[in-house]
C-alpha cells in the first residue's frame, strides 16, 4: 500500500525512532538487597549515604503481641549519586515512603526495603526519608532478636543485626546516628528509651507520650524503648551523672540492694579509663528470659533472674553489671567499625569484669588469664582468631559470640600488658576511649595507637595474637600451656 499523506508518513517515522530510541535505552536493574561487605554480616547495612540522626515515633496499644504503629524519620546525606535508596527493614508492613518531601515508590528484596525517589538524589544533597510502617513484635520463625516480650510489656534486644527488625535503619556500627524517640502507650504503661527525657510525658485521649533524645552518636544495635508497668528510680552519679533505672514495680524494693550500687561502679570504672562518656546510665530490668544481659546505650538490659536468683554469687552479679557499664565505653561510645572488631568491646568488657572481681571480691586476675590461656587453643579452634572470628552458624546470627571474643579476648589485652606494662596498657586504654570517643573504630586503629604508646612496633605481637590459629606462648609466663584444642570450648557468662 503506497502511503501518499505527508503527516501520517511523519508520524510513522516519529513512531519507529522512538521505538529505536526506546530499544537501546536498557531496562532499569532489578532491585536487589545491598550491604557494606562486612566479614560477618555481608548484607547488613547499605552503600550511598551517612545518616545523621533519627526520629522514630512508636504507638504501642498495649499489646506486646499486636504490631505497633510507627513512623521512622531518617535525617542522611548523599555520599554518591542515588537513584535508589536502600534501607535495611525486615518485619513491619509499609504504608508510604517520602524522600525530601516527596512521594516515592518503594519495594523489598531480602532484608532491605528499596526506595525509588521522583528524582536522583546527588552526592551531597540532603536526605530525608519518612517511612509510615508497623513495627511487629513477633516473630515469623522464632525469635531472632529485635522486641523481646516481656511478662508486662515490650523491651529492645537489636545486637548484632536486629534494629532493622524493629525499624528502618541503616543497621550497622559504622554509621552511628544521634536519635529521638517519641513513644505513645495507653494509661499504665511507661515508656523509657535511650538518652535523656524531653520534658514531661504529654497526656494523651488514655495514655500519654514520652519524647527521649540522646546526646552522642549511638549504633542502630544499641537502640532500646522499654514499655510496661514500671518504675523509673533516679539517683545521681559521679559529678552528678543522671542514673536512672528502670524496674518492674512489683519488684521495685526487691532489687534496690543490686540498683545502688552503680555509682560506686561508675567511679571505679572512672578511675581505670577517665570520665563516662555518655550523657546517663542506669538498668533496664526486664522480666523476660533472653539468656544474655545487653549493653544497650546508657539504659543496659538485664534479666530479672540474674538479681532474683538465689545460686548466683553476690560477686558473679556485680561484675557482670560492671561488664554492661564497661561496654558503654567499649563498644558504645567507641563502637566497632565491622563486626570482625568484635573482640574490642567484649574482650574489653570482659577484662573490667574481670578487674572488678579481683578488686572487690578476691578473685585474682592472673588465675582466670591463666585459666582462659589453657583453653585457648580449644577457643580459638571453635570460633576462630580473636580479630578474624568465624561467621554466624546458619540460622545463628548471634552465634558470633562464642568464648574466644570473651575471655580469648580478654587473655589478649592481659598479654599486652605484659609485653608493655601496666603504665603504658593504662595510657594506652585512656587514650582509646578518649581519641575515639563517638565514633567507630577498628582493630587496626588500636594496634597502631598500641605501638604508639608502647614507643616500638608491636605488628609482630598483634599479627600473633590476634590473627594466629594457635595461642603465642605468654610474655611473662613461660610455664603456661594450653590444652590440646577440642571441638567446643566452654561457654562464657550469659552477657555480650
Amino acid at each position: 500500500m503506497l502511503i501518499t499523506s505527508r503527516r501520517l508518513r511523519a508520524a510513522l517515522l516519529a513512531a519507529a525512532a522512538a521505538t529505536l530510541v526506546a530499544a537501546t535505552v536498557p531496562a532499569p536493574a532489578p532491585p536487589v538487597a545491598l550491604g557494606i561487605g562486612d566479614p560477618l554480616f555481608p548484607h547488613l547495612g547499605n552503600p550511598g549515604y551517612d545518616v545523621r540522626a533519627y526520629d522514630i515515633s512508636f504507638t504501642y496499644s498495649g499489646s506486646n503481641s499486636k504490631p505497633l504503629d510507627a513512623v521512622t524519620k531518617i535525617d542522611a546525606v548523599a555520599t554518591e549519586r542515588l537513584d535508589r535508596v536502600n534501607l535495611d527493614f525486615s518485619r513491619g508492613a509499609v504504608a508510604s515512603v517520602e524522600v525530601n518531601g516527596e512521594r516515592a515508590a518503594f519495594e523489598t528484596a531480602g532484608e532491605d526495603l528499596i526506595v525509588t525517589p521522583g528524582a536522583p538524589v546527588h552526592e551531597g544533597w540532603p536526605l530525608r526519608i519518612t517511612v509510615r510502617h508497623t513495627s511487629d513484635p513477633q516473630p515469623k520463625e522464632g525469635p531472632d532478636g529485635g522486641w523481646v516480650r516481656t511478662r508486662d510489656g515490650l523491651a529492645m534486644a537489636n545486637q548484632a543485626d536486629a534494629a532493622h527488625r524493629v525499624f528502618p535503619c541503616n543497621d550497622h556500627p559504622a554509621d552511628k546516628a544521634l536519635f529521638t524517640f517519641r513513644v505513645t502507650a495507653p494509661r499504665g504503661v511507661t515508656a523509657v528509651a535511650n538518652g535523656l527525657p524531653v520534658g514531661g510525658a504529654e497526656k494523651t485521649a488514655d495514655g500519654a507520650t514520652w519524647t527521649y533524645r540522646t546526646r552522642h552518636p549511638m549504633a542502630t544495635e544499641l537502640a532500646q524503648v522499654s514499655l510496661g508497668r514500671s518504675t523509673v528510680v533516679r539517683r545521681n552519679g559521679p559529678n552528678g551523672l543522671p542514673v536512672r533505672d528502670v524496674v518492674p514495680t512489683a519488684d521495685r524494693t526487691r532489687l534496690e540492694p543490686w540498683l545502688k550500687k552503680t555509682p560506686a561502679q561508675l567511679e571505679w570504672m572512672e578511675r581505670q579509663i577517665g570520665r563516662y562518656p555518655l550523657e546517663a546510665y542506669g538498668l533496664l530490668v526486664a522480666d523476660a528470659e533472653t539468656g544474655f544481659e545487653l549493653e544497650t546505650q546508657t539504659l543496659s538490659l538485664f534479666e530479672r533472674s540474674l538479681f532474683t536468683r538465689s545460686d548466683l554469687p553476690a560477686w558473679y552479679v556485680e561484675s557482670i553489671m560492671v561488664h554492661e557499664l564497661a561496654h558503654q565505653w567499649f563498644g558504645n561510645s567507641v563502637s566497632p567499625r565491622s563486626w570482625s572488631d568484635l573482640w574490642l568491646n567484649e574482650g574489653h568488657a570482659t577484662w573490667y569484669e574481670a578487674r572488678y572481681a579481683e578488686d572487690h571480691a578476691k578473685r585474682p586476675l592472673e588465675a582466670r588469664m591463666r585459666q582462659a590461656y589453657t583453653q585457648s587453643d580449644a577457643m580459638r579452634a571453635q570460633g576462630g582468631p580473636p580479630a578474624a572470628p568465624r561467621g554466624p552458624a546458619p540460622g545463628k546470627k548471634i552465634s558470633i559470640f562464642r568464648p574466644v571474643v570473651y575471655d580469648g579476648s580478654a587473655l589478649v589485652l592481659y598479654a599486652l600488658r605484659q609485653e608493655i606494662g601496666k603504665e603504658a596498657f593504662g595510657q594506652l586504654e585512656r587514650r582509646w576511649v578518649r581519641d575515639h570517643r563517638d565514633a567507630s573504630a577498628t582493630t587496626a586503629d588500636f594496634t597502631h595507637l598500641a605501638s604508639e604508646v608502647a614507643g616500638r612496633d608491636l605488628t609482630a605481637f598483634f599479627k600473633e595474637w590476634l590473627y594466629g590459629k594457635k595461642t603465642p606462648p605468654m610474655p611473662g609466663h613461660p610455664d603456661w600451656r594450653t590444652e590440646a584444642a577440642k571441638t567446643s570450648a566452654k561457654a562464657g557468662p550469659a552477657r555480650r
